[in-house]
């Protein structure tokens, strides 16, 4: 369902209420509420981490460290926890991640703030632990989106692009405006937490997570009953004939699986046989992996490098003379740019109530358009206006957003509700993934791009802390 837009024919205040009204018909309030809290507090940690990157660790350190140990230790978590991490109760998930992060924040924020390389350590646990437990916190509410609906998915991206506006705002406030120390801002951001306890436990309805573990514990009981997976398996045979001769040729070699029909079916097991069906299991998934590569992962993957390229390669050498732009000094270049692209992101990330796309290979190579269009300008300076550089940033967290909820809701909408819960916890590693290599990318591309500006008399990259 679209909107219409202010000034076309169909636009009035009363027709845009009801179709707002129509759009948000069926949300239940308090979903919404915890999960655009999930999303707020799950990501606002690593925002305000990266916002605090140069107090952490001084000048003399690349902000990179911090960057890569806010997002690799994600990436490792959402790359391996989908394959065991749904033998853990969400109640006991929920409670360890807090822990995680609080802990995380608490370490960093009580290390002494001399930037020796034992107090810098110690300030990298602490990011460690936080990412950790931010990674965790995104595969498991991702999945969790498989029992509330389709709203829980708009409040949770809308959330998750609201993290990185206020994760900035916020730090900016207390360190600019409030006159707060590093300190004490850090240990403010450790209480954070409690608020996903509470919407957790005070704030979402937990009915249909009960009834999730109950229908588990029954499943386990008698293993026998397995209509679902054999309709899976007739969905993987009409869409993926040779993976499934493949997966059919190593299962149903084995014992456990009744070969009475071309599909394998699981007979009942006795708790002797729970390493076997563990591994059995692992099987399964990996299998459910390579399925979700090429049409969720791949283009998710793709936004994430092009978009975090343009972040924290390109857009540091984006630069014009001061007197052609809204600023004084040239450091304020790429603050701006990252808060117009937070904006982008919020804006997307919240869109999926009015706005589905399909597609999610079409915005993907938009967004590499978009890292040769700025590349291109930083080697050749095309580009007459920064605010033309402006709202081409804003374009790109639009698509950034977009690609992100949608990916998700393409899930939602298109995979068998039997692997829906594992699909949506797998696919979150694409991000942290394209988060990691555009890191090592751009630690290169900025450079060079810099160096190339300077070696042909652009020497605005050199000034930045002017």
């Amino acid at each position: 369902m679209t909107l219409p837009l202010p000034g076309s024919p169909s636009w009035s205040w009363p027709v845009f209420r009801e179709r707002l009204k129509h759009a948000f018909s069926g949300a239940d309030p308090r979903v919404c509420v915890a999960f655009w809290l999930f999303g707020l507090i799950n990501n606002v940690l690593y925002v305000i981490i990266l916002s605090a990157a140069q107090d952490l660790v001084g000048q003399d350190v690349p902000k990179g460290l911090v960057l890569l140990a806010d997002v690799i230790p994600s990436f490792l978590t959402k790359l391996s926890a989908p394959y065991f991490i749904h033998a853990i109760p969400y109640p006991v998930r929920i409670l360890a991640f807090v822990t995680l992060s609080a802990a995380g924040m608490l370490l960093i924020a009580l290390t002494p703030g001399s930037t020796d390389a034992k107090n810098i350590s110690i300030k990298m646990a602490g990011v460690v632990l936080a990412s950790l437990s931010s990674g965790g916190g995104e595969l498991t509410f991702v999945g969790m989106v498989h029992y509330y609906g389709p709203f829980s998915l708009a409040a949770w991206g809308s959330g998750t692009g609201g993290a990185g506006l206020i994760g900035a705002g916020a730090y900016a406030l207390a360190r600019i405006t409030l006159g707060l120390s590093v300190r004490t801002t850090l240990l403010v951001s450790a209480c954070l937490p409690a608020v996903m306890l509470a919407s957790f436990y005070l704030v979402l309805p937990l009915g249909p997570l009960k009834s999730h573990s109950h229908e588990s514990h029954s499943q386990r009981a008698h293993r026998g009953d397995r209509e679902e997976a054999d309709m899976q398996e007739s969905n993987d045979e009409e869409d993926h004939d040779d993976l499934e001769d493949s997966q059919q040729a190593g299962l149903l070699s084995n014992p456990r699986l009744s070969q009475g029909n071309s599909k394998p079916t699981f007979l009942s097991q006795s708790p002797t046989d729970g390493a076997s069906s563990a591994w059995l299991q692992f099987q399964h998934n990996l299998y459910r992996a390579r399925g979700l590569f090429f049409p969720f992962m791949l283009p998710l993957l793709l936004v994430y490098i092009a978009e975090y390229t343009i972040n924290q390669g390109v857009a540091p050498t984006l630069l014009f003379p001061l007197a052609e732009s809204p600023f004084s000094k040239y450091r304020s270049f790429y603050p701006a740019y990252g808060a117009i692209y937070q904006a982008g992101v919020f804006v997307s990330r919240s869109s999926t109530p009015f706005l589905r796309v399909h597609n999610l290979y079409f915005p993907s190579l938009l967004q590499v358009l978009n890292l040769v269009i700025l590349t291109v300008h930083a080697l050749f300076d095309l580009i007459p206006s920064v605010y033309i550089v402006f709202i081409i940033i804003f374009w790109e967290g639009l698509l950034g957003g977009l690609v992100y909820v949608n990916t998700f809701a393409e899930i939602s909408d298109t995979v068998n509700k039997r692997d829906r819960e594992f699909s949506l916890s797998a696919t979150t590693v694409s991000d942290s993934a394209g988060i990691c290599i555009a890191g090592f990318i751009s630690m290169a591309v900025e450079v060079w791009l810099c160096n190339w500006q300077v070696h042909h008399g652009r020497e605005f990259c050199r000034l930045v802390e002017v």
